[in-house]
């Protein structure tokens, strides 16, 4: 294995309201997922989020959501294929257009909340995510969830031709077939700083974790993330970085 990368979700602020620590952990990571504007963010925090992105030479990836900022994008909203393909584009655009004007380039899409997990239970959501990557520009890769068997996704991705980065979850539990249990069950969000840290040098150095059932979960990943709006996990991500490192 590749040693992987390390990611965060960020400028996840609006107006006046903060969330995350984006200044404290952007030193430390190799990609940020930036909001777009429709589950958080307005343009403002997203010029300054991409320009601090660009002075740490962190990588940009747009963080494209269902247009819900009360929900923060995490409830799911009866949209179709069509409409989903339609706000990535404006979402990706928006964040493409900052990118430029602070002198950055947009380097990968990954969807938040809601859509991220539904686009990993609903085929015709994540080909229609595809789509939109590979209209807007197909050379950007797809960020999204390993699982157990990845070979759906891979398929449907070769149908577009857009290339996939998998990516595992330092502080979040799953269940046997790699997908992430829902935020209201007991052991979805880990917050023992010391269980996040095992948890990402599981996944980086190739080992099984344990899933909600018992049963052993062999994820591959290209990139690890942690939540920037998790407390527990900015606190650890420097000690990852340096693990990270050190492999």
């Amino acid at each position: 294995m590749q040693k992987p990368t390390l990611n965060c979700d960020m400028g996840e602020s609006f107006g006046a309201w903060t969330m995350g620590m984006d200044e404290a952990v952007m030193p430390h990571v190799d990609c940020a997922n930036i909001a777009c504007g429709f589950h958080a963010s307005d343009p403002s925090i997203m010029r300054r989020t991409v320009a601090l992105a660009v002075s740490h030479d962190v990588r940009i990836g747009a963080h494209p959501a269902y247009p819900d900022l009360v929900g923060f994008g995490r409830r799911s909203m009866n949209c179709s294929a069509q409409e989903v393909e339609d706000m990535l584009l404006y979402q990706i655009g928006a964040l493409d257009g900052i990118c430029r004007a602070e002198g950055g380039n947009l380097s990968y899409v990954k969807p938040h909340g809601a859509l991220y997990n539904d686009m990993m239970r609903k085929p015709e959501l994540l080909r229609a995510v595809l789509r939109a990557v590979a209209r807007f520009d197909a050379s950007l890769p797809l960020m999204l969830l390993a699982r157990r068997d990845n070979r759906e996704a891979q398929s449907l991705a070769a149908e577009q031709g857009v290339k996939l980065w998998f990516e595992a979850f330092a502080d979040r539990g799953y269940d046997a077939d790699g997908y992430l249990l829902p935020r209201h069950q007991p052991g979805a969000v880990h917050h023992d700083p010391e269980r996040i840290l095992a948890q990402a040098l599981t996944f980086a150095h190739g080992e099984p974790l344990i899933a909600s059932d018992g049963s052993e979960l062999y994820l591959q990943a290209d990139s690890l993330c942690v939540h920037g709006d998790n407390a527990e996990s900015v606190a650890v991500v420097a000690r990852i970085r340096a693990a990270l490192d050190a492999l």
